[in-house]
């Protein structure tokens, strides 16, 4: 194992990071709110502990592995996600508790969407970018965007695109070397959130929060800088504009790719994940509007359907924005929302989740051996689209599925210890590690109620979540520490 190469990586990585504290800190002077000076000393903080790193290793140069790719990926988000939450340490207004900024900032940079904090409106606009800031760096995953820089450093990259990119087909890549193809999906993501930050404008947002949500939106984090989310606004046109961006959020980004490359949206057509993904869609939003109408939550079915989309987009995605407390809607409802988060979006998109692909090969498999019963001796294949999977990529789907209840059970029982009630520890433990945010009973509004240990406990679960848990997981294997 090349330790001194990881730490080298690491000390360039934090030092890089600390360029993220200089944007709230500029949002602070253009405002005048006087929430600058922790975003200062953090900045200076970050990059001498980043260079106090990096200098004593700075000559270990050495070809990674698979094995040091997971470690400097694990490590590094949980070296960032306590590094990031030095700006909530340092400042005294607001007044932040120690497991209170590292769940902020976890939950941010994981796009869990999950928070602590009451009084949003009231925070000084450098929190409250940087908050949004810190979900937009997350979503596509500050890691692809160091892996775009590490050759230039004198780093190979592919092990650790391999390590953080989400979806089980991961030596896929767009473009033949894989800084190229880290930077086209920099791209892509710069412009949608560039798109959505002009859409939300000119549905009646200001600047300022139409650029803080567009971070959140496209990073399908569930962020806002108002504690009623986008139900502050009131605005129909304002929720249409969130539920398509968060569509498009949710998609495979190498189909976006793929549609600006060959300027056609064929693939998108002839995705099999995507359409189902968009089935989906359809039938939760319908499901949801029927209830609604029928229980006569609203008295207007366009109110009511409004209502449905926005909720029900956001939670399925595993975003978590609101428009109205979705917890007081008919029980099935709520209950249904939060089972939909762990389908979450698709591969290789900002969402969280199994994601779709998995589900449907999951589907397919359970389906498959349904026919095997009835025709024992018959040879049935599995395809996605027209391609036949081979066994291995279903077994490691199963395996997946596997280690994702098993850590689902762990941290839920871990909350119950706690003394948290079981309602509020299931909903929670699923909010965590489908990084979506809200749950129900005492974490339906905030986190603000959980006790330190819980807090703890649920930051370990939106960190498996976001490395979609194997690349956590693997850690604790023996076989992983062999050499």
């Amino acid at each position: 194992m090349q330790y001194r190469t990881i730490i080298r990586i690491l000390g360039l990585l934090v030092a890089l990071f600390s360029v993220a504290m200089l944007p709230p800190a500029l949002v602070s002077l253009i405002y005048n709110d006087g929430g600058g000076l922790p975003f200062v000393i953090a900045f200076f903080f970050n990059l001498i502990a980043g260079v106090f790193i990096w200098y004593p290793n700075r000559y270990q140069r050495a070809d990674l592995r698979a094995r040091e790719g997971f470690l400097i990926v694990v490590f590094f988000w949980l070296v960032l996600g306590s590094f990031g939450a030095l700006p909530f340490i340092f400042s005294t207004e607001p007044n932040i508790a120690l497991a209170d900024a590292f769940f902020e900032s976890f939950s941010g940079l994981t796009t869990t969407g999950a928070t602590v904090l009451t009084g949003l409106d009231q925070l000084p606009k450098a929190f409250q970018f940087y908050r949004q800031q810190l979900q937009w760096l997350g979503g596509m995953g500050i890691i692809v965007l160091a892996v775009a820089i590490l050759p230039i450093l004198g780093v190979g990259g592919m092990q650790l695109y391999r390590a953080e990119t989400p979806g089980p087909m991961k030596d896929s890549k767009m473009t033949p070397r894989i800084a190229d193809t880290a930077k086209h999906l920099w791209y892509i993501y710069v412009a949608l959130t560039t798109l959505c930050a002009v859409s939300y404008w000119l549905a009646g947002m200001n600047v300022f929060d139409a650029i803080s949500h567009s971070f959140s939106t496209v990073a399908i984090g569930g962020f806002s800088t108002h504690d009623a989310s986008l139900g502050y606004f009131n605005s129909a046109a304002i929720n249409l504009v969130c539920v398509v961006f968060l569509l498009i959020s949710a998609a495979n980004f190498s189909l976006h790719y793929a549609a600006v490359t060959n300027r056609s949206i064929k693939q998108y057509i002839r995705d099999p994940e995507f359409k189902v993904f968009l089935y989906i869609q359809l039938a939760l939003v319908l499901l949801c509007w029927f209830v609604l109408v029928d229980q006569q939550v609203y008295e207007d079915k366009a109110v009511a359907l409004d209502q449905a989309l926005l909720q029900t987009v956001s939670i399925s995605t595993t975003a978590g924005f609101a428009t109205t407390d979705f917890s007081s809607w008919p029980l099935f409802l709520p209950i249904l929302l939060i089972f939909s988060s762990f389908i979450g979006g698709c591969a290789s998109s900002t969402g969280g989740g199994l994601k779709v692909v998995r589900v449907l090969l999951l589907f397919k498999q359970g389906m498959r051996e349904i026919s095997r019963l009835v025709h024992p001796k018959a040879m049935f294949s599995i395809k996605l689209g027209r391609k036949a999977l081979p066994d291995r990529v279903v077994e490691a789907v199963w395996g997946f599925f596997s280690a994702y209840a098993l850590v689902f059970v762990v941290i839920m029982l871990a909350l119950l210890g706690t003394g948290m009630d079981d309602i509020t520890a299931f909903t929670a433990t699923a909010a965590c590690l489908n990084n979506l945010g809200p749950g129900l009973g005492d974490v339906a509004a905030n986190y603000g109620s959980v006790t330190d240990g819980a807090k703890w406990i649920l930051m370990l679960a939106m960190v498996f979540g976001r490395l979609e848990v194997f690349t956590l997981l693997v850690l604790f294997t023996p076989v992983f520490w062999r050499s």
